[in-house]
Formats: C-alpha cells, structure tokens, sequence
C-alpha cells in the first residue's frame, strides 16, 4: 500500500530542520526570489533551482557564480552572464513555470568526472519498516541530474561508493545512510501520519558528507 503522498518538497525539508541532527545533512534551502538566490551563491557559488512539485529531474537547473559572472545550466546546456540581473531575467524565462525553492549547491563525489547520487527506498510492511533498495545512480556524461529517466546508470550503493570515494569504508558510508534514513523515516512520519512509501535522495560530497537531497513519498 502506497499509503499517503506528499507532493511539497518545502513542506518536507521543513520537517526535517526541526530536527537539529538531521539539519546539519540539509542543503541551505531558500522559497525562490532574487534576493535569496543571490545569496545562496555570493555563500556557496552555486544553487540548484528545482520545482516546489515534481520528480525525475524535471525543470531542474544549476546555477553558479565565480569570478564575477554568473550563469547556470539547464540540462546539458549552459550559459554566461556578466550580471545577476541579467541572468536571473534569463534564468526566469528558462525555468518551467511553477513555484521553485532554491538548494545550496553541493560538489559530488564523482566516477569518471561524472556525478553520483543516491536512492534508499524503504516502505511499511505489517507496521514495520524495512528496506527495499539502495542505489547508486551516475549521471550521464554530460549531465548534473542523476535521475535514469534523464539517461543516468544504476549502480549498486557498494559500487558507487567505491568507484567515487575511493579508500572509504563502504560499510561504515552504507551504515551512516541507513542510520540517517531511520532517523528520517520518524520525523516524517511523525509530520505526515500516513505516508507508506519513502524514497530518500543522498548526495555524498568529496569530503565523504552525507546530505539529504529529498524525500519523496511516491519513490520511482
């Protein structure tokens, strides 16, 4: 049973920076306006604009600021701007049009130059949660969206981690994601009596960080 479905990706990361452990793992997370945008990449040099509702890398777009000029990229093109006026007028008339939240940007570790991210599936069986799956998935060359509906390899946790981290304890990365899953599985249950499903996105950065990318309640 699929259970209850939760589409707002706000409404989710609010939930998880109640909790002051799970916080730290969430990018810095802004509604989007210039305002915000502009200081999300004066902080970390670049942000991921992404729609309030919606999955499989739909009208997703990476944005960055260095050396004085800023640009962003939207799928496998990108482009320059001299100005954050002019890129954010540009970026406006390029993104799709629904309300979006605006996500620090974080440096992948990666296989190939390519990036990797993480999905943990876990679903409510006879009241119990238990895990169904954890992947790795590799962008295609290319592209930053990891998702296979954009062309991006499945990959096992193990693989990708060893191919990406390289000397890291997979083991331990494996058991730091599981851990940080069961402390996510109870706050959103906790926010959302219900839902029966969760799919939950990981990205680990070069450092070997865990961050939590999203929740979702429907997982493909």
């Amino acid at each position: 049973m699929a259970g209850r479905q939760l589409a707002d990706k706000w409404l989710k990361t609010e939930a998880l920076l109640r909790n002051p452990e799970v916080a730290l793992h969430v990018p810095k997370t802004r509604k989007y306006s210039a305002k915000a945008l502009q200081g999300v990449l004066r902080q970390f040099g670049m942000a991921v604009i992404k729609p309030v509702r919606g999955g499989g890398g739909y009208g997703v777009i990476k944005v960055f600021y260095a050396g004085g000029s800023y640009g962003f990229t939207y799928m496998s093109r990108s482009r320059s701007f001299k100005s954050f006026d002019a890129m954010f007028n540009a970026l406006n008339k390029t993104k799709v049009d629904r309300k979006y939240i605006i996500q620090q940007g974080v440096q992948l570790a990666r296989i190939g130059g390519r990036p990797i991210d993480y999905r943990v599936k876990v679903a409510k069986q006879n009241g119990s949660w238990v895990y169904r799956s954890m992947l790795g998935r590799l962008a295609r060359p290319g592209l930053f969206v990891t998702n296979l509906s954009r062309g991006g390899t499945q990959l096992s946790a193990g693989e990708g981690l060893k191919r990406s981290l390289g000397k890291v304890s997979i083991r331990k990365k494996r058991g730091e994601m599981r851990s940080l899953t069961n402390k996510c599985i109870t706050i959103m249950e906790s926010a959302f009596p219900g839902v029966g499903e969760l799919g939950f996105d990981y990205g680990i950065d070069a450092r070997g960080k865990i961050w939590i990318f999203e929740v979702n309640t429907r997982p493909q």
